[in-house]
C-alpha cells in the first residue's frame, strides 16, 4: 500500500506541475502569454523553462511544501477572487515578483555565471552581483527572462530621448516675469513650456501636532516659520521638460574617460546626464507624467541648466518652502478635509466596510487609487495655492539635508527661511507617492533618499551619478527665486 501511495502521489505531483495545469488555475492568463514570448520559451536552444522551474524551489529544498502553499493560494484566487480587483502592474514589479521566484531555482539551472559568449559588461555585472552578498535577486536584472515585457530593458539605453517629435513651435526666448504673479516659462531651443505659480510670503507652523494620526517623531516639535515670496512649478517636472534638458546637455558617446555629445548645445559647458541603464519611465509613458529615477545631483544640474537658459534663478525648494506650498494655508493633515484614519486599510471598521476614498481620491494619486504607477496631473484637483500633486504621485526632492532632529535644532523664535542642516548624507524628500498609503501622504510627513539601496541593481562601475536603478517613486519640482522688484510691481 505504501508503494502504491508513493506511486500515485508522484503521479499527482507530476500532473499538477505541467504548464497547462498551472494555466488552468491562474486567474491572470497574460502570464502564460508573456511567458511564451520570453527567452525562457522562445529561444535559439529550443528549451522550455516551465512554470514550476522558477516559481517553486528545486526538489529537496522545500519543493512539496511550497507547491501545496502556492496551489492552495491560486485555487482560492480562482474560486473567490475577481480578476479585475488585482493590481497586475504592482504584482509585476520586482518588489513583489522576487517573493514568487526562487533564486535557488535560477542557480539550479544557471550554474555558471560566466558562460562562453558573455560580454565584458555581462562579466562585470555578474561579478558585481556576487559581491552583493545576498542583496540582489537574479530578477533584479533579469525580470523579463520569464515573462516578456517590451517596456523593460537591461542594457545601457543609448537611444533614450532620441525619438523624433511632431513639429511644434520652437521657443527662442524664455518667459517673462511681469510682477509677482503666475507666469509661463518657455525653454529656449525647445517646444517646452510650463506654469510657475506665485506663492505669497507668510508664516506657518511647520511639522505636525503630537495628536495627529500617524505622526512620526521626525515631524516635531512644531516650528513657527516665516517664508519669503517665491515661485514654484504648478506640477512636478515632467518627462517632456526633463528630456529637453537631456537633449540639450546629455552625453551620449563614450570616449576613453568621458561622455561626449557631438550635437550638444554649449550651455556654458553644463554637462548633462549620461544614458540611463534600462527604461527610466518604466514603460508608463512620458509626456506630462512626472520624470522619475533621477538623482538629487541630476535634479540640481537640471536647475542649473534651467537658470542658465532662462536668465532666472531656479533651484530645488527648501523643505520649509515645500511644506508651506503644500499646505496652502491649512494647518490640517491634508490641505482638504479628512481624517487620515479613515483613508487607510487599518482598524476593524476599515477592514469590514472599506476605506473612505470619497474625498482623498480627488486630490491625491496614492496606493489606493494609483494602480501602482504615476498619473497625469490632470487626474487630480489643485490645492489652495493652485498646485497639483503636492501630495502623492511622486515624492519630491528638497534641497535640505535630512536629519531626524532637524526641527529640534531650530531655536530663537520664528525661523526665517530655514534651509535645514549644514551637512548630511541623504536629502529630504516630501509628499509621499503613488505607492504610499494615506498615512504617508500627509502634508507634514517626511522621508529621505536612500542612495545605496536605490543603486543596488546598477551594475555599472562606477555607478551613475545621474540615475537611480531602484527608485521609481521620486521626482521633483522647481522653485524660481523672487525679488523685491517682482513683489512691488
Amino acid at each position: 500500500m505504501t508503494a502504491i501511495a508513493i506511486f500515485l502521489g508522484n503521479k499527482a505531483v507530476v500532473a499538477t506541475s505541467r504548464d497547462d495545469f498551472c494555466a488552468s488555475c491562474h486567474i491572470h492568463p497574460h502570464s502564460t502569454q508573456s511567458w511564451k514570448l520570453s527567452t525562457h520559451h522562445d529561444n535559439t536552444h529550443g528549451i522550455y523553462v516551465h512554470c514550476v522551474d522558477c516559481h517553486l524551489p528545486p526538489h529537496g529544498e522545500g519543493y512539496l511544501t511550497e507547491k501545496v502553499r502556492t496551489g492552495l493560494r491560486d485555487l482560492y484566487g480562482k474560486v473567490f477572487k475577481d480578476p479585475e480587483s488585482f493590481n497586475w502592474e504592482e504584482k509585476s514589479q520586482i518588489e513583489y515578483a522576487r517573493n514568487h521566484t526562487f533564486e535557488a531555482s535560477c542557480k539550479h539551472c544557471h550554474q555558471n555565471n560566466y558562460p562562453l559568449g558573455l560580454t565584458a559588461e555581462g562579466r562585470e555585472a555578474h561579478l558585481y552581483y556576487e559581491k552583493q552578498e545576498g542583496k540582489l535577486h537574479c530578477i533584479n536584472c533579469h525580470i523579463t527572462v520569464g515573462h516578456y515585457d517590451p517596456d523593460r530593458m537591461h542594457a545601457q539605453n543609448i537611444d533614450f530621448g532620441s525619438a523624433e517629435e511632431a513639429p511644434r513651435e520652437i521657443y527662442t526666448e524664455p518667459g517673462k516675469i511681469e510682477g509677482f504673479k503666475n507666469f509661463t516659462e518657455y525653454v529656449p531651443g525647445s517646444s517646452v513650456s510650463f506654469e510657475m505659480v506665485a506663492i505669497p510670503g507668510g508664516t506657518f507652523h511647520m511639522g505636525s501636532p503630537e495628536n495627529e494620526p500617524f505622526r512620526n517623531e521626525d515631524e516635531g516639535p512644531m516650528v513657527e516659520v516665516e517664508i519669503s515670496p517665491f515661485f514654484i512649478s504648478r506640477i512636478e517636472v515632467s518627462w517632456e521638460e526633463y528630456l529637453a534638458f537631456f537633449k540639450q546637455t546629455g552625453t551620449l558617446v563614450k570616449t576613453t574617460d568621458t561622455y561626449v555629445n557631438p550635437d550638444q548645445q554649449d550651455v556654458d559647458a553644463i554637462s548633462g546626464p549620461t544614458p540611463p541603464y534600462g527604461a527610466p519611465d518604466q514603460g508608463w509613458g512620458r509626456g506630462n507624467l512626472p520624470a522619475i529615477t533621477m538623482t538629487p545631483h541630476a535634479a540640481g544640474v537640471y536647475c542649473q541648466w534651467l537658470s542658465e537658459i532662462t536668465g532666472k534663478t531656479y533651484r530645488l525648494p527648501t523643505e520649509a518652502e515645500w511644506e508651506y506650498a503644500a499646505r496652502g494655508g491649512t494647518p490640517t493633515p491634508y490641505f482638504f478635509e479628512g481624517d487620515p484614519r479613515r483613508f487607510v486599510k487599518k482598524g476593524i471598521r476599515n477592514k469590514l466596510f472599506g476605506v473612505d476614498t470619497t474625498g482623498i481620491n480627488r486630490y491625491i494619486n496614492y496606493a489606493e487609487n494609483s494602480r501602482a504607477r504615476t498619473a497625469d496631473p490632470d487626474r487630480v484637483q489643485e490645492n489652495p495655492f493652485g498646485l497639483i500633486n503636492m501630495l502623492g504621485n511622486v515624492a519630491e526632492f528638497c534641497s535640505d539635508w535630512y536629519a531626524a532632529d532637524t526641527y529640534s535644532q531650530y531655536s530663537g523664535g520664528i525661523q526665517k527661511d530655514p534651509t535645514g542642516p549644514a551637512s548630511g548624507e541623504e536629502h529630504v524628500i516630501r509628499g509621499g507617492s503613488y505607492r504610499e498609503d494615506a498615512a504617508n501622504v500627509r502634508s507634514a510627513s517626511r522621508d529621505f533618499t536612500r542612495t545605496e539601496q536605490w543603486m543596488n541593481t546598477d551594475p555599472q562601475i562606477p555607478k551613475s551619478v545621474w540615475w537611480y536603478s531602484d527608485c521609481f517613486h521620486v521626482g521633483f519640482r522647481v522653485v524660481c527665486e523672487s525679488n523685491d522688484s517682482f513683489i512691488n510691481e
